[in-house]
């Protein structure tokens, strides 16, 4: 769910100091910012164009972040997400070598399922977080926009090594294809209209290659990033004037139940569901243990050496010696925003704010932090300045909202 370069998170040692993100940076950058295809479609829309990791992409819409956000909890929001890359695996050792470089237990992927992971560096941080998913033939692995030039070096340095060594495998980009992400209780019942698969069968994490409406070779996931039931589709640009992402688009528009969703709602939805954004709550320096992954690597992995910093990171699971732990929050009034002090009774600060949001859901402020294991409990109360004046918070469990993920037709 994650996606751009960013200055790293604060760090026990470093607490007094504010770094600014790269998103806001990016505005000021010399270089030009890419368009999706459907560029041209959101301006006409009246959506307002932000940078974000090197795209122009829409934030809102006229009708606002809260009722993008609340649509989409209650009916089908619509997505794009073009921005982010697909990137497929092959050889017959690509499975041996994406276990290298993630602590993902790929080789337990069964056909057509996929499951998240993270990329860590060899100081056991994390360059990314991504999707890798089991395609029969290949390996389909999603990363986060503006991050492929610093993900695929590093995949590259790794699988150069590993193919010296007599391993066979091999990387190709998806640079030309469309995605969209169709999200929220209705969206099943949107896409089921323009597909023939039967996706009462399709559960939460399973993929597959598709038409959707009459566009051929789609790869459709039942995946997102907003908590609720949706899917993830790869459209290619098929052959004609106009990108099949443009067409696809353009279909579930016509239906009464889609709506277009920007960044901003995404980015409430996201946090409310507990969803970590690579860049605000993910680093090179955080490790799984200290963003509260520790769940994306497997139990049948965590042997030293299995993969790329791995003896930090099982050092860290083993012993549960990380210094710092994410944790959810909630704050009466104005939210706090990423950067914020976390302080405690004594005005001393003890951690800092990752994410902050008001909560369309829940009508509060909800954020994610990082702060001393001691005091990551939940119901632990401790404070942040707004105004100037010091706010109490209280650390909550995640996610905000229950997440409605699918997984498959109700028992009788």
């Amino acid at each position: 769910m994650r996606v751009i370069r960013r200055a790293p998170l604060l760090r026990p040692a470093s607490l007094g100091a504010v770094y600014v993100p790269a998103r806001t940076l990016a505005a000021a950058s010399d270089a030009p910012l890419r368009k999706t295809p459907l560029h041209a479609t959101h301006v006409a829309l009246g959506g307002k164009m932000v940078p974000f990791g090197g795209w122009d992409m829409p934030v809102q819409y006229p009708d606002g972040i809260v009722k993008s956000h609340e649509h989409t909890r209650t009916s089908a929001g619509l997505f794009d997400v073009s921005h982010m890359l697909g990137v497929i695996i092959r050889g017959k050792d690509r499975v041996k070598f994406m276990e290298s470089i993630t602590p993902c237990h790929v080789s337990a992927l069964a056909e057509g399922f996929g499951s998240l992971t993270v990329i860590p560096n060899e100081k056991g941080g994390i360059i990314d977080d991504c999707i890798v998913t089991n395609a029969g033939n290949h390996l389909y692995m999603v990363i986060n926009a503006g991050h492929e030039t610093i993900d695929l070096p590093h995949i590259k340095q790794y699988m150069d090594k590993f193919v010296a060594t007599g391993g066979d495998v091999s990387l190709e980009t998806l640079s030309e294809n469309g995605i969209l992400a169709l999200q929220g209780p209705k969206a099943a019942e949107v896409l089921q209209k323009l597909v023939s698969v039967d996706l009462t069968q399709m559960v939460f994490g399973q993929a597959a290659s598709m038409a959707v409406a009459g566009i051929k070779d789609c790869y459709v996931a039942r995946s997102g990033y907003t908590g609720e039931d949706g899917f993830e589709i790869a459209v290619p640009k098929g052959s004609g004037a106009t990108h099949g992402v443009v067409k696809l688009w353009e279909t579930f528009m016509a239906d009464k139940a889609v709506l277009p969703i920007g960044l901003g709602a995404r980015d409430s939805l996201r946090l409310e569901a507990g969803l970590c954004l690579y860049g605000n709550d993910l680093d090179p320096t955080t490790s799984p243990g200290e963003a509260s992954l520790v769940w994306v690597v497997s139990k049948a992995r965590r042997t030293p050496g299995a993969f790329v910093g791995s003896e930090r990171i099982l050092d860290e699971i083993n012993n549960k010696t990380w210094a710092r732990k994410r944790v959810g929050f909630t704050i009466k009034g104005a939210p706090a925003r990423q950067g914020e002090a976390v302080l405690n009774a004594d005005g001393v600060q003890v951690g800092v704010v990752t994410s902050g949001s008001h909560s369309p859901i829940l009508k509060q402020g909800i954020g994610m932090a990082y702060v001393p294991p001691a005091l990551s409990k939940d119901g632990t109360e401790l404070y942040v300045m707004l105004r100037k004046k010091k706010q109490p918070i209280t650390i909550t469990k995640m996610p905000f909202v229950p997440q409605n993920y699918y997984r498959g037709p109700a028992k009788a």
